[in-house]
């Protein structure tokens, strides 16, 4: 049924010829010709690592920037960054303004951010408002959450409404969505 079979010996593969090595640019090529360098690519902006506040230090006043920030410790007062990391240990007496905002830690006051993340470990008293919003199972919140920034204004129309558009009744706006949530 199965016959085994001989081993079959492998191609004989054809002799690869080794590279050159190129000539170090200190010294001369072969022949005495100086060897050209190719210009070196320019090295890339190194990103700039978001500052630490460690979680021995406690700071009393408010902290501004457009840089990263990571809370290890207390701040008592208003931050406003461009991103923002309450770490487990972190704790925040004030209101927190970013872009992106993640809290691991305690924050007492309003919260407001594009994107809002409240990890597992997470306590927040007081209002967040966000563009986009998560909360982790476990978090702690109390207060009120409300979609969209307090920064922007409504647009208002430019020019007063038509007479004839004024007969007609014109709808109610629907009021903003606010959720009440409270953890025990």
């Amino acid at each position: 049924m199965f016959s085994k079979t001989k081993p079959s010996q492998p191609k004989a593969q054809p002799q690869a010829r080794p590279e050159p090595i190129p000539p170090l640019p200190d010294l001369k090529a072969p022949g005495g010709a100086p060897v050209a360098q190719a210009p070196r690519p320019a090295p890339a902006p190194a990103s700039r690592p978001g500052s630490v506040l460690s979680s021995d230090l406690t700071f009393t006043g408010d902290i501004t920037g457009q840089g990263d920030l990571q809370i290890d410790g207390t701040v008592r007062g208003d931050v406003r960054v461009g991103r923002l990391v309450v770490g487990e240990t972190g704790s925040v007496e004030g209101g927190v303004s970013a872009d992106s905002i993640e809290v691991r830690g305690r924050v007492v006051g309003t919260v407001s951010g594009k994107q809002v993340r409240l990890a597992a470990t997470a306590y927040v008293d007081g209002d967040i408002t966000h563009d986009q919003l998560a909360i982790e199972t476990g978090a702690f919140f109390q207060g009120r959450c409300q979609q969209g920034r307090k920064d922007a204004q409504p647009a208002r129309p430019a020019a007063a409404p038509a007479p004839a558009a004024a007969a007609a009744p014109q709808p109610e706006p629907a009021p903003a969505q606010v959720i009440e949530m409270k953890s025990v």
